[in-house]
Formats: structure tokens, sequence, C-alpha cells
């Protein structure tokens, strides 16, 4: 049942405006016996990523891994592997510990609070399964959810402190038992019409009850506190290369693209540039440099060649270059890839 005009309006909406999504049942829809696999994958990709990106990854994933018994069966370095480029990369370790505990319990839990103790399930990824996963009347609050909820009340105090107030007026307005549905249309709403920049109030179907096209700029909710500068950090990335193959290294297990196959670098991290010595002595070739923009810092990373004439030391292997794309290089490191690449051809 729906307990507000907001709620059915938007309700009406979505039945005929919902987006067509692997993961998702379409209003009205049956669910399939993955479904909640599906929505909990889904989520967890779908974090800091865009719905573009993910799509190809999830239909990819699940043919690969069709529940989460299969996920759980999988090594870490194969769903590292298979994670790599989507970025984040605790997201992949932790859907292995969680399809673990999911696969030894037999199934998924069912509630908001117990799906939260998951590994990597934080409130609204645990509120989202919940409500469209199991049906319950969960209240999922992402930044689409989020702007919809700010403008509809004109909620003008700055974020963060404004996620209370924006909590209790969709509490206010979510229904009961359409939860999921509702939680998806929001979600809707907000990436197509409600949206962040130059949102189009003329086909909302809110447009009526919302208070912030009612002062006349809504695109200034919800208000943001200021950005922070993101320090710019400088590092090198040594492209060791022989017979056709180069020699590739494993992040360590803490920190950033933790356990993730790597180029070996001088030792940067997110707070401080790089300054360890180059693995092998010999005269280095600069190829080039290529800029990555983490959440906290932008880094240049210089990459530098050697055809050595001895063994590297320490721990790590020799990769075909023909092949390179199948070892699941994070993104940084598959851009370093390529600007080496681009300088032997």
């Amino acid at each position: 049942m729906t307990s507000s005009p907001i709620a059915t309006l938007l309700l009406d909406w979505y039945a005929d405006h919902a987006r067509v999504l692997p993961w998702r049942v379409p209003p009205g829809g049956e669910a399939p016996a993955d479904h909640v696999y599906r929505v909990w994958l889904s989520e967890v990709m779908l974090q800091q990523t865009t719905v573009a990106a993910v799509r190809p990854r999830f239909e990819a994933w699940v043919e690969r891994w069709p529940s989460a018994a299969d996920l759980a069966a999988a090594s870490e370095e194969q769903v590292m592997a298979a994670w790599a480029g989507l970025g984040y990369y605790a997201r992949a370790r932790n859907l292995v510990k969680a399809a673990r505990e999911v696969a030894g319990r037999g199934g998924f839990p069912t509630t908001e609070a117990e799906l939260r103790e998951l590994p990597g399930l934080g409130d609204y990824t645990a509120a989202a399964i919940a409500a469209i996963g199991f049906g319950e009347d969960a209240v999922p609050v992402d930044a689409n959810v989020e702007r919809v909820v700010a403008r509809l009340f004109a909620i003008d105090e700055p974020l963060p402190k404004a996620r209370k107030a924006i909590r209790e007026n969709a509490r206010a307005v979510w229904p009961r038992g359409r939860a999921g549905d509702f939680a998806q249309a929001m979600m809707d709403l907000g990436s197509s019409i409600c949206t962040a920049r130059d949102p189009k109030c003329l086909l909302c179907p809110l447009r009526a009850h919302c208070a912030g096209y009612a002062m006349g700029e809504p695109e200034r909710l919800p208000v943001k506190p200021p950005k922070k500068a993101k320090p710019d950090i400088r590092g090198t990335a040594w492209w060791i290369e022989r017979d056709g193959q180069v020699w590739l290294v494993r992040r360590p297990a803490k920190g950033m693209m933790g356990r993730m196959r790597a180029l070996p670098d001088d030792g940067w991290t997110a707070r401080a540039d790089g300054s360890g010595p180059a693995p092998l002595a010999g005269e280095w070739q600069d190829v080039g440099a290529i800029e990555h923009t983490f959440t906290h810092a932008r880094l240049t990373l210089t990459v530098k060649r050697l055809e050595p004439r001895e063994e590297p030391s320490g721990e790590g292997e020799w990769w075909p270059i023909a092949r390179l794309d199948h070892a699941g290089l994070p993104t940084l490191f598959a851009k370093a890839a390529t600007r080496a690449k681009a300088a032997i051809d």
C-alpha cells in the first residue's frame, strides 16, 4: 500500500519509466531464484561506479559465478583479476568474504540488521538489499535519493549535517509494502530527471510537491561542503621486459590495490611521493608519464623501461606482454602498461 501522494505519483511514473537493468525485476515482475544475489552484487559494484561501467562487468560476472555459492568457491586471486578496472578493490575482497559467509549459512540473511553484519555492507547497501531483495520496509538513501529528498523538502542545511533531516523526510514518504520499487523509482528519478545539474523539472512527476522547485532553484540542493584540494603526488613505475614478457609483482596486502598484480614502483602512497630505488641497475628509458586521480589525491606516474641482463630480485612473475590484458592489472597500471607498450611499438 502507499502512504502519500508522493509515493503514489512516483510509483505510477516508475511503472512506465523504469530502467531495464540486468539485475532488476521490472515493476510487477516475478523475481528469479537468484534475485537477492543479483541485487547484492549490483549494489556492491555500483558503489562509486556508474551503471554504464557496471552493466557489462555484471553480466560477465554472473555468467562466470551465477550464485553466491559459486563465488564462495572462487579464489581471491580469480575474483580480484575479474574485478580489475572497477576500482575500490576492497569491495572485491569483501565480496569473497561475504559470499563465503552466505554459503556457510545456506543463504543470505533476510533482514536489514543481519545484512549489515556481512563484510562490506554498510547502512545503505544493507537497506537496499533488504528492500529490493526481500521486500522489507527499509529506506535505502543513496546519492540520488539524497538529492531528490533534499529538493522535495528544500533541505538547505549543508551536507553531511543535512543527512539526518533527509533520512527523516525520506521515511515520511516511503510507502510500506513497496519499499523496493519505491527505492528504485527514486534512484531512476534522480539519475534521469532530478539530476545534479540541469534538473528536468518540467518532466518530473513530483513537481507539484517539490519545495525546491517552488523556490525556483532546485539545482542548489543539496548544499555540498567546499571541496578539499587534492594533493599532487609523484611516483615511478618500472617496466622490466625480457623476451616478450614483463615482470609483475603483487601489491602489499594492506593499502591501495592490495594483492593485485602490478608493475614494480618506487613506493608512492596517497600521501607521499615515491622515493624508492629502481629494482635493477641499468640504463632506464623514460617512456613518459600518466596521470591518475584517486579519491584523495592526484598521481603523476612516470614509466621507465629496461631490458635487464639479470633476474629481478624478490617475488614476482614473468607475464607474456601479448596476454597482459589477462593479468587483471588495476586501471592505473593498465594505463602505465599501455604507455610502455606504445614506446615498444
